[in-house]
């Protein structure tokens, strides 16, 4: 190979890198969370966690508000609902209000995408750390509601 074929290899290779990288999905911004399969995975993380009485595990997924609960004001304030996340039990969600915002018109019957972590109670659980993690120690989770990202 001459060098004009040798320079015409390496720009169509860095073409290439460039196009697959942009292809990859931004790690920052949340995933869809639409597909049955993913949900069943975020189910059953829930149900073996719940029964294996686990906390500080990551889940992600999505549920259906069941009940909307007064805010917790103890220390940092937390927004608190209840879903149903299909893991045969519902979960209490807290959403630290002084690190994200609150979730806007929050209803029953409203779909709520999640990442955040799990911790087992014997009411079903909680998720926790669905916002940034201010001192950047440990992944970001985030709330998802009528097409608005929270964290």
């Amino acid at each position: 190979m001459n060098r004009r074929q040798l320079q015409l290899v390496f720009v169509l290779a860095l073409v290439l890198v460039s196009v697959w990288l942009s292809l990859e999905p931004d790690p920052a911004a949340p995933p869809e969370v639409t597909g049955q399969e993913t949900q069943n995975n975020a189910s059953d993380v829930i149900k073996r966690a719940w029964r294996d009485r686990a906390y500080d595990v990551a889940v992600s997924g999505y549920g259906t508000v069941t009940r909307v609960l007064s805010d917790d004001n103890d220390g940092s304030r937390h927004q608190r609902f209840v879903l149903d996340v299909h893991a045969e039990r519902t979960v209490l969600v807290a959403h630290n209000i002084d690190l994200a915002p609150r979730l806007d018109d929050l209803a029953i019957g409203d779909r709520v995408d999640f990442k955040g972590v799990y911790e087992w109670n014997d009411r079903g659980g909680v998720i926790h750390w669905t916002h940034h993690d201010p001192q950047n120690r440990r992944p970001g989770g985030w709330l998802k509601h009528n097409g608005k990202t929270y964290r």
